[in-house]
């Protein structure tokens, strides 16, 4: 693993996408930027699409990420609504493939759990943690845009906590590297 590297993170969307850039330096992670991409103002649906790949590209193109994290579709109530995030998530990832960025997806349970501690934490308590723990000047008027930012986090987190337990072979070695870990 790499000792410095940029991850890229986004929360997609067909209203609003959210993104967040940071730079891991050792065992730390700090803000590059973060923002969303409005879609609302677009009626056609392709036109959406193509305005999310494009936005990828750029965003791949300006800051360089070694890695894309990427919430994943969430299973909700309205069907066509699940379709359109699916595409969404299906073009943003094919923009970050196009420029050979490697992708990992976090459900949206496992962000929130990574970040707060509480997998039904709610956007805004997300976005306060991450203002706290990136030291962000405010928190954005859209909470997509700390989504995406989270995803990278969540991202980075996972990758301390297997840089911290290193890799094992076996069930007892695992017990044995993390005797703390294992319930009585």
């Amino acid at each position: 693993m790499p000792q410095e590297r940029i991850i890229l993170g986004i929360d997609p969307g067909t209203t609003v996408m959210g993104y967040g850039v940071i730079k891991v330096e050792g065992k730390s992670a700090h803000l590059v930027t973060l923002g969303v991409l409005e879609l609302h103002k677009y009626t056609d649906h392709y036109l959406k699409l193509q305005k999310i790949f494009e936005r990828v590209v750029g965003l791949v193109d300006s800051y360089h990420p070694d890695e894309l994290a990427i919430e994943a579709p969430f299973y909700g109530k309205n069907v066509q609504s699940m379709l359109k995030l699916g595409r969404a998530q299906g073009v943003a990832m094919a923009a970050a493939l196009s420029r050979s960025v490697p992708i990992f997806e976090y459900a949206p349970l496992k962000i929130k759990q990574a970040i707060t501690g509480n997998g039904r934490a709610s956007k805004e308590q997300v976005a306060i943690l991450l203002k706290q723990m990136l030291k962000l000047k405010e928190i954005p008027e859209y909470l997509d845009a700390t989504d995406g930012l989270a995803a990278a986090y969540c991202h980075f987190l996972q990758n301390q906590k297997l840089q911290l337990t290193g890799g094992v072979k076996s069930w007892k070695e695992f017990i044995n590297k993390n005797p703390g870990r294992i319930k009585k």
